[in-house]
């Protein structure tokens, strides 16, 4: 409600300067091309009825910045009620002097004025549009001659559904953002018919309708119900707010910014938007609800209110993390929480094990990587380990679960000292010397004092290794900064000498603590000062998709890196082996191209700098033990001091990136070999013909045909039209669409032929 407040508040500062020419009662029932909105002069298209508007709009906090969105507009409707249902561009927001038009070849821009360019386009200059309509229903559409639907707002939402409006497969409701990041929560339409609420893509912490049912949309009817439809209008699933069938006049279901779907009506008595129905009743089991401010839980007037029972005392720093393990020296002690679940966020991926309470306590208190546990005592004796300090949850009274959470256990000042009394002294009878007893006494003590002499040293030896390699182990474990710094000597050893070798250049080993790595040997020539730069930078990232970077070795000519040991190893011999493909489902296959696609643009959009990989292929793609891909060997160019633009290593990227999802789709590593017969048969209407011979009755067709548009996009010869890998990520993920491509290989036939003249003529 806090979000929705703030975008009615907007709207209101923003109306109030336009009063005037809104209470005159103007509506554009048709917008001819050419026609412009522009902050400046606060004007707006309005519904032929009145009850919808489209204009500029800002927030009190932001006030020089602005977005285009479709809100209320009925007089029925308080100005500062006047809920925004569709924002242009999601996110976009433009500056003083920025304008929306219709332009003249039938596309609609947004004009960013400090940018100087073209923020969002609808992306309709080639579709022979003739004027848009914003429609009483609130639907922004644009229409061609013969008054063909060409383009229309219901099909790309923002984070709300109006009466009428339709959810379709692949398509996605995401919350707004707030405090100027984009929101993790989203609405999502799967293609086997259900309807689920995620956080980041992965958690899915609400669905409906049954998976067994395909090509279902979700709609909004003005009776108040939300439904789940086949195209014949056939009802799959359905569920009421408490107003069902009542006369509303206006209703609307939005993704709140707390990660729960509303259904809001309009009071005409209170003058209010009244929520009718919620998707998650209970607030707090909303994954990461309180996200980094603590664990979720229920204050005595039934609000859930998010508090931290990490912290000894109030700290300034907002964020509620569980204490840093790094340098303990007095040791850990577990801190026990009645009726609390927690589970770990950044990363999410938390280790769950079926064990006893005590084990489960134990087995986090000998794991210095640990930093909670909870273990879940409703029957299922289910042990999750967290392994980051980002730890969020949610208590209750009634929970049947325990969790403990790791911290230092309070040192002493010191060790108490006390002053040792000479004993009294006994009266000695005086006795004869035995010389031979005196010369064995001497020699058996010498003897003695060599053996404990070099047994001391051995210990401390030892000892001295054994915290060495805890303190590198400390260093690595997630939300450190640092990496374990290893010499030569114990590249062999946790390799046990290069014995188990895994790839080219490439080594099993394990750390101290048991844990599995895969060791990379590098060329020994890489300057010293610029390895060590390169590592510090790849080491500081972090992404579910991308290999984690442990450690590594830079000791006079050895250049090694340690990654985080994927289980099921690369991707390639997936491929490659008749037995092993076969696991390679066509759902993991497309599971696996998204993971990939956002792992790039990631390293591209979302590091402190931009990073390339520059030699994405399927042997630098390796399979977890759940079969999760990461990417491996990412920005390794800046060894080898290879230098080219931004748009030139990311272009590449893509490209490579096209040539993995043809070869995941067909199932031929080398891909330039069926480059064009691939893409004379998706002409010919014959699409599954490139599929894997392999794989079983099992694929989709819809994505299918969104998995070879976009593979041929970035396949395309003329890199000016190749799509970024922030676009590839959204056509795969279904929320936005992909035209169909042109030739792409013309330019790169020709290349070839080339370098075949090329060599021929040299060796005449």
């Amino acid at each position: 409600m806090l979000e929705q407040d703030r975008f009615l508040h907007g709207f209101a500062l923003l109306l109030c300067i336009c009063l005037g020419s809104l209470l005159s009662g103007i509506a554009v029932s048709e917008i001819p091309l050419g026609s412009k909105l522009s902050v400046g002069e606060s004007n707006s298209w309005v519904s032929s009825n009145g009850d919808f508007a489209i204009g500029f709009y800002n927030f009190p906090d932001q006030p020089k910045q602005f977005s285009v969105g479709i809100r209320f507009n009925s007089k029925s409707v308080p100005v500062d009620k006047q809920t925004v249902v569709w924002v242009a561009g999601g996110d976009v927001t433009v500056g003083n002097n920025s304008y929306f038009q219709l332009q003249e070849n039938g596309e609609l821009v947004l004009f960013d004025a400090l940018q100087g360019e073209e923020v969002w386009t609808s992306k309709t200059s080639q579709l022979s549009v003739a004027l848009a309509v914003l429609r009483d229903d609130g639907n922004l559409v644009l229409l061609n001659e013969n008054r063909d639907v060409i383009w229309q707002s219901f099909d790309s939402p923002t984070d709300t559904l109006l009466p009428g409006q339709r959810l379709s497969t692949f398509r996605t409701l995401r919350a707004a953002s707030q405090n100027y990041v984009s929101s993790l929560y989203s609405l999502y339409m799967n293609v086997s018919g259900q309807l689920q609420l995620r956080w980041e893509s992965s958690i899915i912490y609400w669905s409906a309708g049954r998976p067994s049912h395909s090509n279902l949309s979700a709609v909004l009817s003005s009776d108040g119900s939300l439904q789940l439809v086949a195209p014949n209008l056939e009802r799959f699933w359905s569920v009421f707010g408490e107003d069902h069938n009542d006369t509303v006049r206006f209703r609307f279901l939005r993704l709140d910014v707390d990660g729960n779907l509303r259904l809001y009506s309009w009071m005409e008595v209170s003058q209010t938007w009244r929520s009718v129905w919620q998707a998650v009743e209970n607030q707090c089991n909303v994954f990461a609800t309180c996200d980094q401010q603590g664990i979720c839980a229920f204050n005595a007037s039934g609000s859930h209110v998010c508090t931290c029972p990490f912290h000894h005392a109030v700290q300034s720093n907002s964020k509620c993390l569980v204490s840093s393990q790094h340098d303990c020296k007095p040791g850990s002690i577990m801190v026990e929480h009645a009726n609390m679940f927690l589970y770990g966020i950044y990363p999410v991926h938390d280790f769950i094990s079926l064990t006893s309470l005590d084990k489960c306590k134990s087995m986090c208190l000998s794991d210095p990587s640990c930093t909670a546990v909870t273990f879940t005592n409703d029957g299922s004796a289910k042990c999750r380990m967290m392994k980051t300090q980002y730890v969020s949850g949610y208590s209750d009274p009634s929970l049947s679960a325990t969790s403990f959470v790791k911290r230092c256990s309070d040192p002493l000042a010191a060790d108490p000292i006390f002053p040792l009394k000479s004993p009294p002294q006994a009266y000695k009878e005086p006795y004869n010397i035995c010389i031979p007893c005196l010369v064995g006494a001497a020699s058996g003590t010498i003897f003695v004092f060599i053996v404990i002499q070099l047994g001391m040293g051995f210990y401390l030896y030892k000892r001295k290794n054994i915290y060495r390699r805890l303190a590198s182990l400390a260093h690595s474990r997630p939300g450190s900064k640092c990496l374990i710094m290893l010499s030569f000597t114990e590249i062999k050893e946790l390799t046990g000498n290069f014995s188990d070798q895994i790839g080219p250049k490439m080594f099993k080993g394990a750390l101290p603590d048991k844990q599995p790595v895969a060791v990379k040997e590098l060329e020994g020539t890489i300057e010293a000062r610029k390895f060590r730069a390169a590592v510090s930078k790849v080491g500081s990232i972090y992404h579910k998709g991308l290999a984690k970077l442990e450690g590594y070795c830079c000791e006079f000519d050895h250049r090694y890196l340690v990654y985080e040991y994927a289980e099921n190893g690369s991707l390639d011999k997936y491929i490659e082996n008749p037995t092993l493909a076969e696991r390679l489902t066509w759902r993991k296959r497309m599971d696996i191209s998204l993971s990939v696609g956002r792992a790039i643009f990631y390293l591209h959009t979302e590091c402190r700098e931009f990073l390339c990989h520059g030699n994405l292929k399927c042997e630098n793609v390796v399979l977890d033990e759940n079969f999760e891909a990461k990417v491996k060997e990412f920005g390794l160019g800046m060894l080898y001091g290879e230098a080219s633009s931004r748009r030139a290593s990311a272009q590449k990227d893509v490209e490579d990136f096209g040539k993995m999802v043809l070869t995941l789709v067909s199932g031929f590593k080398e891909v330039k070999d069926v480059l064009d017969w691939a893409y004379k048969e998706w002409m010919e209407g014959n699409p599954e013909n490139v599929v894997d011979k392999r794989l079983k009755n099992e694929v989709d067709a819809e994505e299918l045909e969104c998995a070879l548009r976009i593979a041929f996009w970035c396949l395309q010869a003329d890199e000016r039209v190749k799509p970024s890998m922030g676009e590839v990520v959204k056509v795969l993920e279904g929320t936005l669409p992909a035209d169909p491509p042109p030739p792409p290989f013309s330019c790169l036939i020709s290349a070839r032929e080339v370098e075949d003249t090329s060599e021929s003529g040299s060796e005449v």
